[in-house]
């Protein structure tokens, strides 16, 4: 969470703690201040008990990042070498298994795969998606086989008219389908 929603968040326990010194009991807190009763409940008790000191933000939530701003950095230029420069010629794909590994290798931390994935997207990248075009890639070969190979293969589409986003048959225009039963001359049993 951002710290500006961390502020937002002790000024809305601090207006409940107005509430509570008014004598205001936790479900109307709840309402006034578009919060559920649970919280309201809770923020209650923790003001009972510590007062309003109890209902100040305690910081950022979580663990702290094991790597320090020039480890961060240095990660970031390792990833953006790409796998392959780091032992991973297969593919060209950072995976969040593979960065744990490269910090362990690089830094001798030990990092869970979630935990790698979360410091990727903290450092702008995505795992297991291509950061570019593969180095042995030819564009002369991939347009010529579009070109000659795919016009081949390829299965004409339907034509446009015939689409339908529906699996049920098509309507005539007097609203039944046109093959269903009574769809021309009205029939009726006695």
């Amino acid at each position: 969470m951002t710290a500006a929603g961390r502020q937002r968040r002790e000024a809305v326990r601090m207006q409940a703690a107005e509430l509570f010194e008014q004598k205001i009991k936790p479900p109307e807190v709840a309402r006034r201040l578009r919060v559920s009763r649970k919280s309201a409940y809770q923020w209650q008790q923790m003001w009972s008990e510590g007062g309003v000191q109890a209902l100040a933000s305690r910081g950022p939530s979580g663990s702290r990042c094991r790597l320090s701003p020039r480890c961060l950095e240095k990660l970031a230029a390792y990833l953006e070498q790409g796998p392959a420069a780091h032992g991973w010629v297969e593919d060209q794909v950072w995976t969040a298994a593979r960065v744990a590994t490269l910090i362990g290798r690089k830094f001798h931390v030990s990092y869970s795969v979630s935990g790698a994935t979360r410091l990727m997207r903290r450092l702008g990248f995505s795992p297991q998606v291509p950061t570019r075009r593969v180095a042995e890639r030819d564009e002369r070969a991939v347009t010529a086989w579009k070109e000659a190979t795919w016009a081949e293969v390829k299965e004409p589409g339907r034509p446009a008219e015939a689409t339908s986003a529906s699996r049920t048959r098509q309507a005539s225009p007097g609203g039944r389908p046109k093959d269903a039963p009574g769809a021309g001359a009205a029939t009726h049993r006695r």
